[in-house]
């Protein structure tokens, strides 16, 4: 039995490569970490530091190089079979079978980790409760939405109780309320079974719900404690800025180029800075430029530790720099949505939403798991055909003139696209010849790609094995080779750093300053708070339908004075489900 203070997992020294493009990789250099039993603890770095590596050593499913590691008092390195018995490890995309309904799926996880029969009604019984899934036990999994998907694998990777969980970014690419149920779920594991959990998160702000944090960077650990600890020494350096005079897009624009200032980033209505020194005195130079600026400090977050600490070493991007569009006038109208429905047998994905959106606006498209808003997305990307209503795109009716329309528009998948086994420049010629371009126009877009996405040195990498954050860049510079008017981007920054987030919104911004209209999904609310407009869809209907501010001004009260995006987003959720229930 393990002692109740010493570790349950620990890292002694591990070092992992591997092979790449003809070359070694390293993964981890070295490493030395513990994780507690009954605490949470968060694993997070940027974009290949080294977390998936990591955890497939802990849970056996990869060997190191050097080092040692133990879990559960067992040889990781000399019993790799061990160890995956008895650690439970649930990977960024967990194996669901989706041709087998949510109990079929239960039973064949506890065949493979031999759970006795006569022990399962009660294990069943006991997940189906925590998860909320139990009214849909006989639906197939692949019918399930993303969160009910989260949660599906999260009850196969316990149908046999651990007592070291390994939850690899278990919350990319969930709504708010399901992230919420997932961490609830996460929370009474601890407390109520005693279990220790290792979880990597691409959002900083479950950082801080964790007891300690491991933040590691290019297969290095930069620290291990709690998370406060990690804030704490950026004290004076945190401030919210606003000017009325000023788009908070505008001002985050000025702020972010101000010496002194290390990161400027919008949140709610104000700008986030953090400061490379203690004191407002970097920011109050624009006072002379901007009389209504107001700086007010506020207590340092994880995230703005994670910044400051790893934004020095993160490869910066140049200016973007996109012509402006001249085809048309600012303000017309460039998506025009009225009545559209999509039904898949007697299934309503999509009931019967309207909405407009304007040139050069960055609208966004929000909704929780299964609300339709995909749905509603691909068919204004004319990727699948409206059941009825009315649908407008770049002024080309799109249920008639389908190949016409999207000459004008750009598309970024969630997956992003690309062909994995191809080059950085084969993925770039491709597209660029899907397009229609003509060769010499082809050599000049694909130049402007390397060089404004900073890719020239991966010209001849294989794109599948690109970081997270460089597939993304390919992706966006792959959607705009064309110069489309309108670019589409489904939950483009899903599962990427902060930095990279950044560098993605940084050029999202440029592109609509210049004309380019921008619709985007997102789970990120901050992200949401970037748009000039947005609706929030559940169940194939639009909740609301207004600016960022007004979002948020619904739900502003005595007891919440400083409401949030997400604050905002699980309130008309909840609303809704409240009248549904009242109705029923």
């Amino acid at each position: 039995m393990t002692n109740a203070s010493s570790p349950i997992l620990g890292f002694n020294a591990v070092s992992k490569t591997f092979a790449a493009g003809g070359k070694r990789v390293t993964a981890l250099d070295k490493i030395s970490i513990r994780v507690q039993a009954a605490r949470i603890t968060g694993l997070i770095g940027p974009d290949g530091a080294g977390k998936t590596t990591l955890m497939r050593l802990a849970a056996g499913l990869l060997l190191p190089d050097s080092g040692s590691i133990h879990a559960l008092d067992i040889d990781v390195v000399k019993s790799p079979l061990e160890a995956q018995s008895a650690v439970g490890y649930m990977p960024q995309r967990f194996g669901l079978y989706e041709d087998l309904s949510v109990q079929e799926n239960l039973d064949l996880y506890a065949d493979l980790q031999g759970v006795d029969p006569a022990q399962r009604p009660e294990r069943y019984a006991e997940l189906m409760r925590m998860t909320a899934l139990a009214p849909f036990r006989k639906r197939l999994a692949g019918r399930l939405s993303g969160g009910m998907k989260q949660k599906l694998g999260l009850a196969c990777t316990l149908v046999r109780t651990p007592r070291l969980l390994i939850l690899d970014e278990p919350t990319v690419g969930v709504d708010p309320v399901s992230r919420r149920e997932l961490w609830e779920i996460i929370d009474r594991l601890v407390k109520r079974e005693g279990l220790g959990v290792l979880l990597s998160t691409a959002y900083l702000n479950e950082a801080e719900r964790c007891d300690e944090v491991i933040m590691i960077h290019a297969g290095q650990v930069m620290g291990q404690k709690p998370p406060r600890e990690f804030s704490e020494p950026l004290r004076g350096r945190s401030f919210r800025v606003s000017a009325t005079s000023l788009a908070k897009r505008s001002l985050q624009h000025r702020l972010s180029k101000v010496d002194g200032v290390v990161d400027a980033v919008i949140e709610d209505e104000q700008v986030r800075v953090v400061t490379q020194t203690t004191g407002a005195s970097a920011i109050e130079r624009l006072c002379d430029e901007i009389p209504d600026l107001q700086v007010d400090a506020v207590p340092p977050s994880f995230e703005d530790a994670f910044v400051a600490t790893l934004k020095g070493e993160h490869a910066q991007t140049g200016n973007f720099v996109v012509q402006p569009h001249k085809s048309a006038q600012q303000h017309d109208t460039v998506i025009r949505v009225h009545g559209l429905q999509k039904r898949f047998g007697d299934f309503y994905a999509v009931k019967n939403i309207s909405f407009e959106v304007q040139r050069g606006e960055v609208f966004g498209l929000l909704g929780a798991n299964g609300a339709g808003k995909s749905t509603t997305f691909r068919m204004l990307c004319g990727l699948l055909p409206a059941t009825a209503g009315e649908l407008a795109v770049a002024g080309r009716d799109l249920r008639r003139a389908t190949a016409d329309a999207r000459s004008r528009l750009g598309y970024m998948a969630q997956r992003f696209s690309l062909y994995v086994d191809l080059s950085v420049m084969e993925n770039l010629t491709f597209f660029a010849r899907a397009y229609g371009l003509p060769r010499a126009r082809r050599r000049q877009r694909i130049e402007w790609a390397l060089q404004t996405f900073e890719l020239s040195s991966y010209t001849n990498s294989n794109s599948g094995d690109l970081p997270l954050g460089y597939k993304q860049r390919l992706a966006m510079a792959a959607a705009l080779l064309h110069e489309p008017d309108i670019l589409f981007l489904d939950e483009p920054t899903s599962g990427v750093d902060p930095l990279a987030r950044r560098e993605f919104w940084d050029r999202i911004n440029a592109l609509a300053e210049s004309g380019v209209t921008v619709l985007v999904t997102t789970h990120f609310m901050d992200e949401a708070n970037y748009c000039d407009r947005l609706v929030i869809m559940a169940e194939g209907d639009v909740l609301a339908e207004g600016t960022p501010a007004q979002m948020k001004e619904r739900f502003r009260s005595a007891a919440l004075p400083r409401p949030t995006m997400e604050d905002a987003f699980i309130g008309l959720i909840e609303a809704q489900q409240k009248h549904k229930e009242a109705a029923a």
